[in-house]
């Protein structure tokens, strides 16, 4: 309402300012001050919401890293023990809720079948027999985590196929060392 009486007011001085010499100029200095002005308000407007959600999704990103990097931890704790009990468990549970926050689909469903390897483990409560179907497991968790992470620039260079072989390459590579 207030830019259209502005306008209306603006339009006409100028008419009534049409004998006076300059003062048209002066009038249309002033319009054109105030149009600049809207224009770089709504700019800036725009401006602070795209950087707004650019720092939340920075900040969602690094949880997203936090949280992958704390299973990935709870599962070398795992890994090192030769027993593991109930509490190890429970620890996965709670990092499942946490997944569930910030993870993408495709890695809550490799997660789940990461989990289903890991009771399979559990019922002979040691990790020793199975390494490699749990360094699997881990393997292809861990593709689903660094495309969730890293999304599609990585498919630049690389095909999810090509990395899912890299990783789990390193990953048979890393249980015949010990």
């Amino acid at each position: 309402m207030t830019l259209v009486a502005g306008y209306a007011y603006l339009r006409y001085a100028y008419k009534v300012t049409d004998d006076t010499p300059f003062t048209q100029e002066i009038v249309l200095i002033i319009l054109g001050t105030v149009a600049t002005i809207f224009i770089t308000a709504l700019l800036l407007n725009q401006q602070t919401a795209v950087e707004i959600q650019k720092e939340q999704s920075v900040k969602f990103l690094d949880l997203k890293a936090r949280t992958y990097e704390k299973l990935l931890d709870l599962i070398e704790q795992m890994s090192l023990v030769d027993q593991f009990t109930d509490k190890e468990l429970t620890n996965l549970q709670f990092i499942t809720h946490r997944l569930a926050i910030v993870a993408s689909p495709d890695v809550l469903n490799e997660y789940q079948n990461f989990l289903k390897v890991v009771s399979k483990i559990s019922q002979d409560k040691s990790f020793s027999g199975d390494k490699e179907i749990l360094s699997d497991a881990l393997g292809s968790l861990t593709v689903q985590i660094r495309q969730d992470l890293i999304g599609s620039q990585s498919a630049i260079h690389y095909s999810k196929g090509q990395i899912k072989e890299m990783i789990t390459n390193n990953s048979h590579q890393s249980s015949e060392i010990q």
